[in-house]
């Protein structure tokens, strides 16, 4: 009878372990993806307060921020990443002025239907310009690839676009 709980723990272990893992890299990859969607909100948020036309338009110091969680310093964009493998070349910046990682997407005088502001059902109150920061080709790369025999999982876009300062 001794042998026989041992022989039924030893059967049971490895679909046990396979199932520990699975929701520990799902735990991590959900992890992960709200670290990339945050680090877009960050960045978009700190966009959000220059307009695309001065002269000194950050968008390496919001791209800087997307990947590490600081903005610029002196020695340039330096620091371990938020997450594994996010690189700056991955952080696409959209605004009024450019945009050629938004392909279709309008962010200069988009209308506004706003009927606090006084207009009419149907007609537009205004105009507000955006900006949008995408992060594009971000594969997760899981750390018990050898028991999951999952490679990678490349994520969708993760994108925010917030309103900008005309």
């Amino acid at each position: 009878m001794r042998g026989t709980a041992a022989v039924e723990f030893a059967i049971l272990l490895i679909p046990l372990l396979t199932l520990v893992m699975g929701v520990a890299e799902l735990g991590r990859a959900i992890y992960q993806y709200e670290a990339l969607t945050k680090a877009t909100r960050n960045a978009a948020r700190y966009l959000s307060e220059f307009s695309p036309s001065d002269v000194a338009y950050p968008v390496a110091d919001a791209k800087c921020l997307a990947v590490t969680g600081q903005l610029t310093s002196s020695s340039g964009c330096s620091g371990t990443p938020l997450v594994p493998g996010l690189t700056a070349s991955m952080v696409v910046v959209c605004d009024r002025v450019s945009s050629p990682g938004c392909p279709g997407m309008s962010f200069g005088n988009v209308a506004t239907y706003d009927t606090n502001n006084g207009a009419n059902s149907g007609s537009p109150a205004g105009t507000i310009n955006l900006v949008a920061v995408k992060i594009t080709g971000f594969t997760y790369i899981p750390i018990e690839s050898f028991l999951l025999s999952l490679t990678s999982l490349p994520f969708n876009n993760i994108a925010t676009v917030m309103r900008q300062v005309l």
